[in-house]
Protein backbone atom coordinates (compact mmCIF):
# COMPACT_ATOMS: atom_id res chain seq x y z
CA UNK A 1 0.00 0.00 0.00
CA UNK A 2 3.11 2.22 0.59
CA UNK A 3 4.24 1.85 -2.81
CA UNK A 4 1.05 2.21 -4.85
CA UNK A 5 -1.09 4.29 -2.54
CA UNK A 6 -4.93 4.65 -2.79
CA UNK A 7 -4.59 3.84 -6.54
CA UNK A 8 -3.53 0.30 -6.43
CA UNK A 9 -6.81 -1.71 -6.54
CA UNK A 10 -6.83 -3.74 -3.32
CA UNK A 11 -6.02 -0.65 -0.81
CA UNK A 12 -8.61 2.37 -2.44
CA UNK A 13 -11.24 0.11 -0.42
CA UNK A 14 -9.99 0.75 2.75
CA UNK A 15 -11.48 3.80 3.56
CA UNK A 16 -15.12 2.59 2.60
CA UNK A 17 -14.21 -0.55 4.66
CA UNK A 18 -13.59 1.06 7.37
CA UNK A 19 -16.81 3.24 7.21
CA UNK A 20 -18.60 -0.02 6.98
CA UNK A 21 -17.11 -1.36 10.03
CA UNK A 22 -18.44 1.99 11.87
CA UNK A 23 -21.97 1.34 9.93
CA UNK A 24 -21.79 -2.28 11.70
CA UNK A 25 -20.76 -0.59 14.84
CA UNK A 26 -23.75 2.10 14.99
CA UNK A 27 -26.55 -0.61 14.43
CA UNK A 28 -25.14 -2.36 17.06
CA UNK A 29 -25.37 0.56 19.37
CA UNK A 30 -28.86 1.57 18.24
CA UNK A 31 -29.80 -2.17 18.52
CA UNK A 32 -27.96 -3.38 21.97
CA UNK A 33 -29.72 -3.69 25.27
CA UNK A 34 -26.44 -3.03 27.05
CA UNK A 35 -26.30 0.75 27.00
CA UNK A 36 -26.50 0.62 31.08
CA UNK A 37 -26.63 -2.60 33.55
CA UNK A 38 -26.35 -3.71 36.87
CA UNK A 39 -22.63 -4.11 37.60
CA UNK A 40 -23.28 -6.35 40.79
CA UNK A 41 -26.08 -8.81 42.13
CA UNK A 42 -28.67 -8.24 42.39
CA UNK A 43 -29.09 -7.98 38.39
CA UNK A 44 -31.98 -5.45 38.54
CA UNK A 45 -31.43 -2.84 36.29
CA UNK A 46 -30.87 -3.14 31.93
CA UNK A 47 -31.72 -0.09 29.54
CA UNK A 48 -31.20 0.41 25.82
CA UNK A 49 -30.58 4.12 23.88
CA UNK A 50 -34.77 3.58 23.67
CA UNK A 51 -35.86 2.09 27.13
CA UNK A 52 -35.26 1.44 30.78
CA UNK A 53 -35.95 -2.21 32.39
CA UNK A 54 -36.14 -3.23 36.41
CA UNK A 55 -36.71 -6.17 37.97
CA UNK A 56 -37.69 -6.52 41.55
CA UNK A 57 -35.32 -9.30 42.29
CA UNK A 58 -32.99 -11.49 40.62
CA UNK A 59 -35.39 -14.01 39.16
CA UNK A 60 -38.22 -11.72 38.57
CA UNK A 61 -39.96 -10.31 35.38
CA UNK A 62 -39.02 -7.66 33.57
CA UNK A 63 -40.64 -4.34 33.23
CA UNK A 64 -39.55 -1.96 30.69
CA UNK A 65 -40.10 2.11 30.59
CA UNK A 66 -39.87 4.04 27.35
CA UNK A 67 -37.32 6.68 27.46
CA UNK A 68 -39.22 8.20 24.69
CA UNK A 69 -41.38 9.39 27.28
CA UNK A 70 -38.87 11.76 28.32
CA UNK A 71 -37.82 15.13 26.42
CA UNK A 72 -34.21 14.58 26.95
CA UNK A 73 -34.61 10.58 25.75
CA UNK A 74 -36.09 11.96 22.78
CA UNK A 75 -33.11 14.16 22.14
CA UNK A 76 -30.83 11.69 22.77
CA UNK A 77 -31.92 9.09 20.10
CA UNK A 78 -32.28 11.37 17.77
CA UNK A 79 -29.16 12.97 17.68
CA UNK A 80 -27.63 10.29 18.06
CA UNK A 81 -29.90 8.85 14.98
CA UNK A 82 -28.66 11.62 12.68
CA UNK A 83 -25.22 11.13 13.38
CA UNK A 84 -26.09 7.49 12.28
CA UNK A 85 -27.63 8.55 9.34
CA UNK A 86 -25.09 11.14 8.26
CA UNK A 87 -22.39 7.98 8.60
CA UNK A 88 -24.41 5.88 6.30
CA UNK A 89 -24.81 8.45 3.81
CA UNK A 90 -20.77 9.42 4.33
CA UNK A 91 -20.18 5.48 3.56
CA UNK A 92 -22.95 5.53 0.17
CA UNK A 93 -20.59 8.40 -0.87
CA UNK A 94 -17.06 6.49 -0.32
CA UNK A 95 -18.15 4.04 -2.41
CA UNK A 96 -19.45 6.15 -4.88
CA UNK A 97 -16.13 8.44 -4.69
CA UNK A 98 -14.20 5.39 -4.74
CA UNK A 99 -15.29 3.14 -7.34
CA UNK A 100 -14.82 6.11 -10.24
CA UNK A 101 -11.51 5.18 -12.02
CA UNK A 102 -9.90 8.65 -11.40
CA UNK A 103 -10.42 9.64 -7.83
CA UNK A 104 -12.47 12.93 -6.71
CA UNK A 105 -10.33 14.51 -4.04
CA UNK A 106 -13.01 17.42 -3.79
CA UNK A 107 -15.87 15.03 -3.01
CA UNK A 108 -13.78 13.23 -0.17
CA UNK A 109 -13.07 16.26 1.33
CA UNK A 110 -16.83 16.89 1.31
CA UNK A 111 -17.33 13.05 2.84
CA UNK A 112 -15.02 14.56 5.70
CA UNK A 113 -16.56 17.14 6.32
CA UNK A 114 -19.79 15.49 6.62
CA UNK A 115 -18.82 12.60 9.26
CA UNK A 116 -17.40 15.53 11.51
CA UNK A 117 -20.79 16.59 11.48
CA UNK A 118 -22.02 13.31 12.09
CA UNK A 119 -19.23 12.72 15.20
CA UNK A 120 -20.64 16.07 16.53
CA UNK A 121 -24.24 14.48 16.28
CA UNK A 122 -23.44 11.55 17.63
CA UNK A 123 -21.58 12.51 20.65
CA UNK A 124 -24.15 15.23 21.58
CA UNK A 125 -26.48 11.85 21.64
CA UNK A 126 -23.79 10.01 23.88
CA UNK A 127 -23.15 13.11 26.28
CA UNK A 128 -27.24 13.59 26.59
CA UNK A 129 -27.92 10.20 27.51
CA UNK A 130 -25.84 9.38 30.85
CA UNK A 131 -26.31 13.15 31.72
CA UNK A 132 -29.93 12.88 32.13
CA UNK A 133 -29.98 9.14 32.97
CA UNK A 134 -28.33 9.21 35.85
CA UNK A 135 -30.52 12.26 36.90
CA UNK A 136 -33.77 11.51 36.10
CA UNK A 137 -34.02 7.78 36.37
CA UNK A 138 -33.76 5.86 40.11
CA UNK A 139 -31.19 3.34 39.81
CA UNK A 140 -30.77 0.56 42.64
CA UNK A 141 -27.54 -0.83 43.53
CA UNK A 142 -24.19 -0.57 41.21
CA UNK A 143 -24.49 0.67 37.63
CA UNK A 144 -22.12 0.82 34.67
CA UNK A 145 -22.28 2.21 31.15
CA UNK A 146 -21.76 -1.08 29.37
CA UNK A 147 -20.99 -2.56 25.90
CA UNK A 148 -23.40 -1.22 23.69
CA UNK A 149 -22.84 2.59 24.89
CA UNK A 150 -18.97 1.71 23.88
CA UNK A 151 -20.03 0.36 20.57
CA UNK A 152 -21.66 4.34 20.51
CA UNK A 153 -18.22 5.93 21.58
CA UNK A 154 -16.28 3.77 19.05
CA UNK A 155 -18.65 4.84 16.21
CA UNK A 156 -18.29 7.97 17.19
CA UNK A 157 -14.14 8.55 17.13
CA UNK A 158 -14.40 6.27 14.21
CA UNK A 159 -16.13 9.65 12.71
CA UNK A 160 -13.43 11.77 13.94
CA UNK A 161 -10.77 9.61 12.53
CA UNK A 162 -12.17 9.02 9.65
CA UNK A 163 -13.24 12.93 9.13
CA UNK A 164 -9.72 13.66 9.34
CA UNK A 165 -8.07 11.39 7.40
CA UNK A 166 -10.64 12.22 4.52
CA UNK A 167 -9.93 16.03 4.64
CA UNK A 168 -6.03 15.37 4.78
CA UNK A 169 -6.03 12.89 1.84
CA UNK A 170 -6.78 15.47 -0.74
CA UNK A 171 -3.29 17.74 0.53
CA UNK A 172 -1.65 14.62 -1.23
CA UNK A 173 -3.19 13.93 -4.32
CA UNK A 174 -0.47 13.87 -6.37
CA UNK A 175 2.01 11.49 -4.15
CA UNK A 176 -1.12 9.01 -4.26
CA UNK A 177 -2.04 9.13 -7.95
CA UNK A 178 2.13 8.75 -8.62
CA UNK A 179 2.59 12.10 -10.56
CA UNK A 180 5.57 12.81 -8.10
CA UNK A 181 8.80 11.36 -8.64
CA UNK A 182 10.20 9.08 -5.72
CA UNK A 183 12.56 10.74 -3.70
CA UNK A 184 15.92 8.59 -2.58
CA UNK A 185 17.81 9.65 0.36
CA UNK A 186 20.78 7.18 -0.67
CA UNK A 187 22.92 7.91 -3.65
CA UNK A 188 25.57 5.74 -5.23
CA UNK A 189 28.81 6.98 -4.77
Amino acid sequence: MVKYGLDYTRCRWILPLLLGIGVIFGIIALAGRGWLESQTLPYVHQASLWESCTRPGQGGDWSCESLMNYAWGRAAAATYLVGFLLLVICFALAIIAFAIDTLRFNFIRGIGGLLFVAAVFSVMGLVIYPVKFSTEIDMTGINMFSWAYGFGWTTAIMEICLGFFFCCLPNYEDQILGNVKPTYFYSSP
